[in-house]
């Protein structure tokens, strides 16, 4: 399994679930922008599942040297990559936290996404999960910058599956609502309707056995975004959301 922004809980969380189910990789490739708590992540599966991982540093603010990927095979691509920024006024007006926030969730994070898309349509078989956001549902004022990277992902995803489909090769969209995270740490979440990581692996790992297309973590969030959705732009306009 390659697994990109493994530094994410649930994405820790959902490598956890597939070894707990009995789920055998050759290999974990983690690939992360901090390699010492991804090591520790490495050893923690090693211990409890004699799970062989590797980890391989990534940063997606920097240049890529794709030759280091050459050898690295798998039939299984799970990417948790996401930066929250600042969703502040200050960091709405600040071109550095906008442009971290669209490189990070989409224009630097999409061509490492097709490299390895290239390898499983070499191969016609595997499954792509990538985890988008219900953010990206529909631009509102709390969140745009972030939500309008998360919609490009969210397209270019839904143009991968259908690309891919005739290739044998499946992909996942998910779109996680509130999450119990590190990355929201703080923030003032209605418990309803936030799910914690294992909560969301457990959710993510019966939809790519089912092979969905798209699945949203707690499924109250698939009624509250096509609500949001079907809000008229001239009512919607006026709305704090």
């Amino acid at each position: 399994m390659i697994v990109l922004g493994s530094t994410s809980e649930v994405a820790q969380a959902f490598v956890e679930k597939a070894l707990q189910e009995g789920e055998k990789f050759e290999k974990i490739y983690l690939f992360t922008s901090n390699k010492e708590t991804t090591e520790r992540f490495a050893r923690h599966i090693d211990v409890k599942f004699l799970q062989q991982a590797e980890v391989i540093e990534l940063d997606l603010t920097k240049e890529i040297d794709y030759n280091r990927f050459d050898n690295i095979s798998s039939n299984v691509l799970f990417c948790a990559v996401g930066y929250l920024g600042d969703g502040t006024e200050e960091g709405l007006y600040d071109n550095r936290n906008t442009e971290r926030i669209i490189d990070i969730n989409y224009s630097k994070l999409v061509p490492v996404m097709n490299y390895f898309a290239h390898k499983f349509e070499s191969r016609r078989s595997g499954t792509i999960i990538g985890l988008s956001s219900v953010a990206g549902d529909r631009g509102r004022q709390s969140n745009f910058i972030y939500g309008s990277a998360k919609a490009a992902f969210t397209a270019y995803l839904s143009g991968l599956r259908n690309y891919l489909f005739d290739k044998k090769v499946h992909v996942l969209t998910i779109k996680p609502g509130f999450m119990a995270t590190k990355m929201t740490e703080g923030l003032p979440l209605n418990p309803k309707l936030t799910a914690t990581p294992k909560q969301a692996a457990a959710c993510i790992y019966k939809a790519f056995k089912k092979e969905k297309n798209v699945a949203y973590v707690l499924p109250v969030w698939s009624v509250i975004m096509m609500i949001i959705r079907n809000i008229p732009e001239f009512i919607f306009k006026k709305l704090k959301l």
